[in-house]
């Protein structure tokens, strides 16, 4: 039985480190939730203390996504309309490859930018660097927090 725990919570923290790098793919929470399982199916393996630090990593992740996305479209001048375009743009670029969605990001804040909010082209590419930036960013903060969680949670179940 404790193989099987231990093999399933290591299957779902690797989809959860993968999904802090995929948009949509709620990465942290995968990992919150494999330790929250490990410590459901095997109660001494890990304190309620280790789990509520894991938790504060997995609200900082969610907090960090949502600040470095805003912050990278808005401090390259972007608006509503590039947020939303670099939503949709990362939506059909996720199906196809990582390349495929940071340019699905960029080119979605620059159409939106300039058919939507009808913003010169100068303004709509600030709006796609803006968009990458902060997808970017957003990327390697929820990748270090999703290492983080899993690193802890390592430590912690392996010295008991």
């Amino acid at each position: 039985m404790e193989y099987l725990v231990w093999t399933l919570t290591i299957l779902l923290m690797l989809a959860g480190l993968a999904g802090t790098l995929v948009p949509l793919l709620p990465g942290t929470f995968f990992i919150l939730l494999a330790a929250l399982l490990h410590k459901l199916l095997l109660p001494a393996s890990l304190s309620w203390g280790v789990f509520a630090w894991l938790a504060g990593f997995w609200a900082a992740s969610v907090l960090a996504d949502i600040v470095c996305t805003l912050l990278g479209a808005r401090l390259f001048g972007g608006s509503k309309w590039g947020l939303a375009g670099a939503g949709g743009g990362a939506m059909v670029g996720m199906f196809f490859s990582l390349p495929a969605l940071v340019l699905g990001s960029i080119l979605g804040a620059i159409a939106a930018e300039k058919l939507g909010a009808r913003r010169s082209d100068r303004d709509a590419l600030r709006a796609g660097a803006g968009a990458a930036v902060g997808f970017i960013f957003s990327a390697v903060a929820r990748f270090g927090c999703g290492g983080a969680m899993i690193a802890l949670f390592l430590v912690a179940a392996l010295h008991r």
